[in-house]
């Protein structure tokens, strides 16, 4: 396990029908076991934009972190990722997906660019609970820095549950 990370955003007066805005603090705690996590704790920021279309949606989002305590044996962190976001809506609750996250360290300067190609499908579970499950390949297009992933899996179930139905 990771180092847990704390997002909370704030819908933006100025959002619309066409375009979501939000921004909000990041905190990131550090509860990696070993050499998992940076060791350090960190505050930042956060910002989405999201544009719903009738086929889909487009979106990214962006985050700034850096460490302001922690282990005083591990550097300093200070990181940025970018999300771009494509989801293409298929009958039947299907979609097709990419969301790669690049990362860039800003200390060390080990960063990477993923490019990302998938599916998903969601469905009603019961009358309170909605299922998300997707899987997603990614390829690294460039990076920079020893270790750096050149593929990996994003794969993920999210549960949504209904409150006061």
């Amino acid at each position: 396990m990771g180092d847990l990370t704390l997002i909370d955003l704030v819908a933006m007066p100025f959002s619309t029908k066409t375009a979501e805005f939000v921004v909000g603090p990041v905190l990131v705690l550090p509860t990696a076991r070993d050499d998992l996590g940076a060791g350090k704790w960190q505050a930042g920021v956060s910002a989405v934009a999201i544009f719903p279309r009738k086929w889909g949606l487009m979106g990214a989002v962006a985050t700034y972190q850096h460490s302001f305590a922690g282990d005083d044996d591990r550097p300093t962190a200070q990181s940025m990722t970018f999300q771009p976001l494509v989801i293409y809506n298929l009958p039947d609750a299907f979609y097709l997906r990419s969301s790669g996250t690049w990362s860039f360290d800003l200390e060390r300067a080990n960063d990477y660019v993923p490019v990302g190609f998938g599916f998903g499908k969601v469905w009603q579970a019961s009358e309170v609970t909605t299922v998300n499950a997707f899987i997603e390949p990614q390829y690294t297009v460039w990076s920079n820095g020893i270790g750096m992933p050149k593929w990996q899996i994003l794969a993920g179930i999210n549960l949504q549950f209904a409150l006061n139905r």
